[in-house]
């Protein structure tokens, strides 16, 4: 009992210290905050009182039915798995989990969208409003597409426009339809099949990624 008792009081004091490091005075109850977190940025809208609602894969919720537990901070592995199994929830945590240990930006999108951010009260409203599970897709709607849709009124994701762009410029290339031409010569030689049935697609295939360049 009095280990237990000493770990909970170095976790308190942790949390406390952790807290500190965000000045909730610089938040708006709309505001849109913005972290790095793993391999992308995540979003989040400020709902007031130390309290930031965001879409965050998890998969806890699919092996495990312990409130309390899923209730916990979101880790790294937590999410990546519900990014595989495409399960989320918009969920409220504090300042501190959301950040999970980053840099806040502010508003930052108001640069970079063309659209007028919509009043504060009703960007917070939008965001309670779609509080629970919800279909998740990395592409088509993520954190992201969230607090865009909230806070502009569009569901939209830079980084998902960004993401195809550079798989396009990769795939749509000229060496991406030499290689697949050479790659299908090579297969049908292999296996000795070289015929009109199989020469037609290959060259078409590679014709389109040409044109697609």
């Amino acid at each position: 009992m009095f280990l237990y008792q000493l770990l909970n009081f170095f976790f308190v004091a942790s949390k406390k210290e952790e807290d500190s490091k965000h000045d909730l005075s610089l938040y708006k109850r709309g505001d849109l905050l913005e972290v790095p977190r793993t391999l992308f940025t995540h979003f989040g809208i400020y709902l007031g009182e130390n309290r930031v609602a965001h879409l965050i894969p998890d998969i806890l919720p699919v092996i495990s039915k312990n409130k309390s537990a899923i209730a916990t901070l979101v880790t790294n592995n937590r999410l990546l798995l519900g990014v595989i199994t495409k399960v989320a929830s918009v969920r409220v945590d504090s300042v501190a989990d959301f950040a999970f240990g980053s840099e806040i930006l502010i508003n930052h999108m108001d640069k970079v969208c063309s659209q007028p951010p919509l009043d504060g009260e009703e960007v917070a409203r939008r965001a309670e409003k779609y509080l629970g599970s919800v279909t998740y897709s990395l592409l088509w709607y993520n954190c992201e597409h969230y607090v865009m849709y909230c806070r502009y009124g569009m569901a939209i994701s830079y980084q998902t426009y960004q993401f195809c762009t550079a798989v396009r410029k990769i795939v749509c290339s000229r060496m991406s339809s030499y290689l697949t031409a050479l790659c299908g010569v090579g297969a049908m030689l292999y296996a000795g099949c070289v015929t009109p049935l199989t020469v037609l697609p290959t060259l078409l295939i590679s014709f389109t990624i040409w044109m697609a360049a």
